[in-house]
């Protein structure tokens, strides 16, 4: 410390005018390095007991974003809040049946393509049991489907699976959301649980395929491909078999 006091105070000469130059540069370069290697932290926020999860927010609806948008809910809010959950316990019986009611029209709204009403239904799943599975499953399938934001998605995928009850299609879901990331190696290990949760699914069987073949394993994509057709997949899956078919030379 003592020799660049020296060298940089003063009317330091032309070459000492250089050594400074030359420090402050260096002291740039190894902030510049500390920011990329030390990027500012993603602001969490607790959802529920134990559970945190980045605060994203997106340009919708504060009932049509996971988690409400994470807005500061006022008392006027929170009591509209409150009147949801008496209503809706008292017409099913019990805090359990609303909640199954309620994710099923979640699941129903998102295979219908409503993915508007599919997150409403979402929160309030959320408002509802904020410590079950299905909760983070279902708004990991709106981050993905509506905001097109695989990081999220697979945050909450991840939080899924820690959570009770998982349902036994959260593992295909999870792994196709990792296929359009363009992460194949990290979706096939949670497709091939996937088809061992859900062996009747076609959908998971042809994501497997995509996988398997993606990860340069044609003759085990072509494997996948004939357990899907046993397995009725969806309109969408039927088109991907047959690029499946061709791409990896089945028989």
């Amino acid at each position: 410390m003592r020799n660049m006091r020296n060298a940089c105070s003063g009317r330091p000469a032309v070459a000492s005018v250089l050594r400074c130059f030359g420090v402050a540069c260096r002291a740039i370069a190894v902030l510049a390095m500390l920011t990329f290697v030390y990027p500012a932290l993603a602001e969490t926020v607790e959802v529920a007991p134990g559970v945190q999860v980045t605060k994203k927010t997106y340009s919708a609806p504060v009932n049509e974003q996971p988690f409400y948008g994470f807005v500061e809910k006022s008392a006027a809010l929170r009591e509209s809040d409150e009147r949801f959950l008496a209503g809706v316990v008292q017409l099913t019986g019990s805090r359990e049946k609303a909640f199954q009611a309620t994710t099923l029209r979640g699941w129903r709204a998102l295979g219908s393509g409503n993915v508007s009403e599919a997150a409403r239904r979402f929160n309030e799943a959320f408002l509802l049991m904020p410590e079950e599975s299905e909760v983070y499953h279902g708004l990991a399938a709106i981050a993905q489907t509506r905001f097109n934001d695989s990081e999220f998605a697979e945050e909450l995928f991840k939080i899924a699976q820690k959570q009770p009850h998982p349902l036994k299609t959260l593992n295909a879901d999870y792994g196709r959301t990792l296929l359009i990331a363009k992460r194949p190696r990290e979706a096939q290990p949670v497709l091939e649980q996937a088809v061992k949760d859900t062996p009747d699914f076609g959908d998971a069987w042809t994501n497997l395929a995509w996988a398997r073949l993606q990860n340069g394993d044609p003759a085990a994509a072509c494997a996948a491909v004939e357990e899907a057709v046993k397995q009725h997949p969806s309109g969408n899956a039927n088109a991907d078999l047959i690029s499946l078919r061709s791409s990896a030379h089945c028989k």
